[in-house]
C-alpha cells in the first residue's frame, strides 16, 4: 500500500543525494597534493578533479579546465562518463517520481500506474547511487595505491580529497532514499480467493472440516449403539 510520507521522504533523501553528487562530479576536490618538487610546501596546495586542476597559493586560487580531455587516462575517462550517467540516471527518474507520487494528481485514481511509476523511479535512484560509487571508490583506490607505491616520486603522490568522503555521503543518500520510495511504494498483497459459496478458503477448509468431525462422531455413537 502507498505510504505518502515515505514516498515524499524518500524522494528528498535521494534529490539531496543528486544535489551533492552534482557538486561532487564540478568540483577539483577529489586529488589533493601539496608536494612542489621535493620538498613539502605548505603555502602550495594542488588540486586535482574530473574536469579541472585548481592550485592554491597563499589563499588564491588559480583553476584550470583540462586542454584535452582525450588525453587523460581510460581511467580518468571512464570516471567521467560513470558520474555523468550516474547524474543523467537521477534526472530522468525526478519526474516519473513526481508524477507517481501518492499526493499528486497527474494521473488522477490510477494508483496502480503511479505506484508502478515510483517503483521505477526508486530503481533509477538505486541504479544511479552504485554507478556514482564505482568513479569514487576507484578513485580512492587509485589514490591510496600510488600513495603507497615506493615508485611512485614523492611530487606525483596524491591524498584523497573531500569530494570523495562527500561523494560516498551523497551515493549513501541516494542509496536509501531509492529504497525508502520503493518501501512506501511497495505493490499491495493479493486478496484473499473467494469459494463458490462466498467465502475465503480459509474459511471455508474450516467449516468443511468441522462437517467431517460431525459426520464421523454420529457414525461412532451409532456404531455403539
Amino acid at each position: 500500500m502507498a505510504t505518502t510520507g515515505l514516498q515524499v521522504m524518500g524522494l528528498l533523501l535521494a534529490l539531496t543525494g543528486w544535489a551533492g553528487s552534482s557538486l561532487v562530479c564540478a568540483t577539483p576536490w577529489w586529488r589533493v597534493s601539496a608536494f612542489v618538487g621535493d620538498e613539502l610546501v605548505v603555502s602550495e596546495v594542488l588540486w586535482e578533479g574530473l574536469w579541472m586542476t585548481c592550485l592554491s597559493q597563499w589563499g588564491k586560487v588559480q583553476c584550470k579546465a583540462y586542454d584535452s580531455g582525450l588525453a587523460l587516462s581510460g581511467s580518468a575517462q571512464l570516471c567521467r562518463a560513470l558520474t555523468v550517467l550516474a547524474l543523467l540516471l537521477c534526472l530522468l527518474a525526478l519526474p516519473l517520481a513526481v508524477v507517481g507520487l501518492k499526493c499528486t494528481h497527474c494521473l488522477g485514481d490510477r494508483q496502480e500506474a503511479k505506484e508502478r511509476l515510483v517503483r521505477t523511479a526508486a530503481a533509477l535512484f538505486v541504479l544511479s547511487a552504485v554507478v556514482f560509487l564505482l568513479p569514487v571508490t576507484w578513485t580512492a583506490y587509485v589514490v591510496i595505491r600510488d600513495f603507497y607505491d615506493p615508485s611512485v616520486a614523492s611530487p606525483l603522490k596524491r591524498e584523497l580529497g573531500p569530494a570523495i568522503y562527500l561523494g560516498w555521503v551523497m551515493a549513501l543518500l541516494m542509496l536509501v532514499g531509492g529504497a525508502v520510495m520503493y518501501l512506501g511504494s511497495a505493490p499491495r498483497g493479493a486478496p484473499p480467493t473467494i469459494s463458490s459459496f462466498g467465502k475465503s478458503k480459509p474459511q471455508a477448509r474450516a467449516e468443511q472440516s468441522k462437517g467431517w468431525t460431525g459426520r464421523a462422531g454420529r457414525q461412532i455413537l451409532s456404531s455403539g449403539q
